[in-house]
C-alpha cells in the first residue's frame, strides 16, 4: 500500500496554491505569548473586533448549574434551519466570541442559521475545567432550548484551534451524557487534541505556554476532557477536519483522523497544501476557498432535510 501526504489534500485551483506559498514567504512566522507578561501585553494590543449589522445579541444562558455569556446571530432573510454552535480559539488564553463576529454574522446569512458563540473563561486566570465546563453548559442549553428559541433542535458544533479542542471535548462530555443526538455535525479546524507531550504530535508543541497557562497544574494531561485524542471516541456526530500542511498540528490531526474512523465515526479530513496554522483567517484565496468548504458541508448536515 502506498500512503502519501498528498493523497490526503484537499482540491485546491493550482493558482490558489502558488498565490498562498508566496503569501506566506514574505510574512513572518507568528509565535504566541511565550509568559504571562507577554500575554498581558498580547491582549492589550488586541484591536477591537469588527462590528457587524445587524449585531449580534449579547446574552447570558443558564445550564448545568453555570452562567455563561454567549452572542447570538440570527439570519436575516427568515427563521433559522439549524443552530451552530461556534467555540473561538485564541489557545485557551486569549480573544472572545466578539472576535468572530463577522465570520458568523456571515454564516448565520448565508446558511439561514442561528450561530451561538461561547464566551468561556480564559486561562490562566481560569484554567481547565473552567473553559470545558462553560461550552458544555452552553451545548446543555441548545439541546434544551434551541427548539423553542429558534424553532429548529437540528444542532452543529465547530471551532478553530483550541475552539475545536473543546468543541471535540464538549461532544464527549455530551455523548457521555446521552445528550449528543441533536448534533449532526462538528466542523474542527486545526485543533491541537493531544496536550500530554507523550506522543510525537504531542511533543511538537510542548514547550507552548498556552499549555502550562491552560492545564499546567494537572499532573496528567493524558485526561480526555484536555486531550481528546485519548478518549473513547464512538458515537460521534460526522466530524470535517481541517488543517494545512505546514502547521505544526499536522501530525495531531492526522491521528485524530484515524482514531475517529476506527472508533466507527463518519470523519472527513481536509489537508491544504502549504498552510500553516489559523490559515483559514489569512486574507488568501485558499483561507476562502477551505471556509466555503466548511460552509457546505455544514449546510448539507443542518439546513438540509
Amino acid at each position: 500500500m502506498r500512503f502519501a501526504l498528498d493523497a490526503l489534500f484537499a482540491d485546491v485551483p493550482a493558482e490558489q496554491v502558488d498565490e498562498a506559498r508566496d503569501f506566506y514567504k514574505s510574512r513572518a512566522a507568528g509565535r504566541g505569548p511565550s509568559t504571562l507578561e507577554e500575554l498581558k501585553e498580547a491582549r492589550a494590543k488586541r484591536s477591537a473586533p469588527r462590528a457587524t449589522d445587524p449585531p449580534a445579541i449579547e446574552e447570558t444562558i443558564e445550564a448545568a448549574e453555570a452562567r455563561v455569556p454567549v452572542r447570538i446571530f440570527t439570519p436575516i432573510g427568515g427563521p433559522p434551519r439549524g443552530v451552530y454552535l461556534d467555540i473561538h480559539g485564541g489557545g485557551f488564553y486569549m480573544d472572545s466570541a466578539a472576535r468572530g463576529d463577522k465570520r458568523n454574522r456571515e454564516l448565520a446569512d448565508a446558511l439561514h442559521l442561528a450561530v451561538v458563540s461561547v464566551d468561556y473563561r480564559l486561562a490562566p486566570e481560569h484554567p481547565w475545567p473552567a473553559a470545558p465546563d462553560d461550552c458544555e453548559a452552553a451545548a446543555l442549553w441548545l439541546v434544551k432550548e434551541a427548539d423553542v428559541r429558534f424553532g429548529t433542535s437540528r444542532l452543529a458544533i465547530g471551532g478553530s484551534s483550541a475552539g475545536a479542542t473543546l468543541a471535540l471535548t464538549t461532544l464527549l462530555r455530551l455523548r457521555d451524557k446521552g445528550a449528543v443526538g441533536l448534533f449532526t455535525g462538528a466542523a474542527l479546524q486545526f485543533g491541537t487534541y493531544d496536550l500530554s507531550a507523550r506522543t510525537p504530535a504531542g511533543r511538537c508543541i510542548a514547550d507552548e505556554y498556552f499549555i502550562q497557562a491552560y492545564a499546567g497544574h494537572v499532573e496528567d494531561r493524558t485526561v480526555p476532557d484536555i486531550s481528546p485524542i485519548y478518549g473513547v471516541l464512538s458515537g460521534l456526530p460526522p466530524t470535517l477536519l481541517v488543517v494545512g500542511s505546514a502547521d505544526v498540528l499536522l501530525e495531531d490531526n492526522l491521528a485524530l483522523a484515524g482514531r475517529l474512523s476506527a472508533a466507527g465515526n463518519d470523519v472527513e479530513l481536509r489537508v491544504y497544501p502549504g498552510s500553516p496554522h489559523g490559515f483559514t483567517g489569512h486574507p488568501t484565496a485558499m483561507a476562502r476557498t477551505a471556509l466555503s468548504g466548511v460552509d457546505s458541508w455544514l449546510r448539507e448536515r443542518l439546513t438540509q432535510s
